[in-house]
């Protein structure tokens, strides 16, 4: 029986989760998937330039399971870019370090803690809010993890 994997940390959730060509039609074009551990291990690795030694520890995960991720993302890029197919970004076995929140109306957008509630914009006032985390299932979980 295979080992059970462990839970990834993502330092927060993207704020852009679809990619494609333009130009193309949605409904015409191949989708290709980013888990949000993958994307976690390009934002640290090539964005934040760390080390895998370092970007290992941050997502709480072996060197080598952290270089099998990067080299799989980086595939995954190169047939998104090479390819012209759409690439989304998806959930997986994560978890969550920290919250963005989006304002619809004045598109302020906020970090939060993991767990932590925001209810109303500190800008506008509104209460139409988008909890970017929420939006691929997490908050409870990750808050209770701490």
């Amino acid at each position: 029986m295979p080992r059970r994997k462990k839970r990834r940390m993502v330092s927060a959730p993207p704020v852009y989760s679809s990619f494609k060509p333009i130009g193309v039609r949605r409904n015409e074009i191949h989708r290709l998937s980013l888990d949000l551990d993958e994307f976690e291990a390009i934002r640290l690795a090539d964005y934040m330039s760390m080390d895998h030694s370092e970007a290992s520890d941050e997502m709480e995960i072996s060197r080598s399971t952290f270089s099998r991720l990067i080299e799989t993302a980086r595939k995954k890029i190169a047939q998104f870019i090479i390819e012209g197919k759409e690439l989304y970004i998806k959930g997986g076995n994560i978890h969550f370090r920290g919250n963005l929140i989006r304002c619809n109306e004045c598109g302020n957008m906020f970090s939060i803690e993991i767990g932590e509630n925001m209810l109303i914009c500190p800008t506008c006032k509104s209460e139409n809010l988008l909890n970017l985390a929420g939006g691929y299932g997490h908050g409870r979980c990750c808050a209770n993890r701490k």
